[in-house]
């Protein structure tokens, strides 16, 4: 199947694109076009008009701004998983990259394509949940920043207005008593997650988030194992306590899902060195 007739520009700056989104309603932004091209390809998505912004050079910087390292939307994964950018060498968001599809993909996908499209089962989607990354959102009123964790509101639907697009996403600079952990399930390699799982634990800000992921929806923040892990993440956890929070988040899932996530979430977990008990302490074997 081929895509329906569409119009294509190429915007030249971010108020290009703005402008040309506000003229027409159903015009789709082209980033790096390995969600929307098959998405054109199926006709599942029939816009009037393509707007490239893949190029936009405000969109492809990296860079440094206090605590704080901001990606603009259009730097691809294998630029953030080769280390082009120095902020961002052994940052977790290097990891997260290389793990993301196959390297095809990665070398035409866009962080923040990945995130308009909105899949709950995507890597940024839950990495950057985790990591309270916040999202900047230009529009003709101005901008505004989103958590990442609230950018979607269901599958494949975002915060994002209809003249509005992902400018940049800002994720904290590391430290060094910063602790970090991701893991997902899938089918086989470089296919979307069956369930996935991301933490981290940083005292120094005193952080500790807890979330999973390749959920039917926005990523499921667990506050209360966070909570009880606390932000350096010294306390242990038993496997029950992995599997009951599992279960209170995710209250409709069979049990095998159950099991999936919980084995995700202890893994990422493990990652970022909690230890997990294999039963109850003081328990007999």
């Amino acid at each position: 199947m081929k895509a329906a007739n569409f119009a294509y520009a190429r915007a030249a700056d971010v108020n290009h694109a703005i402008e040309l989104l506000s003229r027409n309603g159903s015009a789709k932004l082209l980033g790096g076009s390995q969600s929307l091209g098959p998405m054109l390809n199926l006709r599942l998505a029939r816009p009037s008009e393509v707007i490239d912004i893949a190029q936009i050079e405000d969109l492809r910087i990296v860079r440094t701004r206090g605590d704080a390292i901001e990606i603009g939307a259009a730097v691809t994964h294998a630029e953030l998983e080769d280390g082009v950018h120095p902020p961002l060498v052994g940052h977790p968001v290097q990891d997260v990259a290389a793990g993301i599809a196959y390297r095809a993909i990665r070398t035409r996908g866009t962080i923040g394509g990945s995130l308009a499209h909105a899949d709950p089962a995507a890597d940024w989607v839950v990495s950057l949940a985790a990591l309270g990354a916040r999202v900047r959102l230009r529009s003709r009123s101005g901008e505004r920043i989103v958590e990442a964790d609230s950018l979607l509101l269901g599958a494949y639907t975002t915060v994002l207005a209809a003249d509005e697009l992902i400018v940049a996403v800002a994720v904290p600079v590391p430290t060094p008593t910063a602790r970090w952990g991701y893991h997902k399930l899938c089918r086989k390699t470089g296919e979307f997650a069956e369930a996935s799982a991301a933490c981290f634990f940083d005292p120094s800000r005193h952080c500790a988030r807890v979330v999973l992921g390749a959920v039917d929806g926005p990523p499921i923040l667990l506050r209360g194992l966070a909570a009880h892990l606390g932000d350096g993440a010294t306390q242990g956890l038993t496997r029950e306590q992995v599997k009951t929070a599992v279960k209170q988040a995710l209250p409709e899932r069979d049990a095998i899902d159950l099991r999936l996530f919980a084995a995700a979430l202890e893994r990422a977990l493990q990652q970022a060195g909690v230890t997990i008990h294999h039963q109850v302490q003081g328990a007999r074997n």
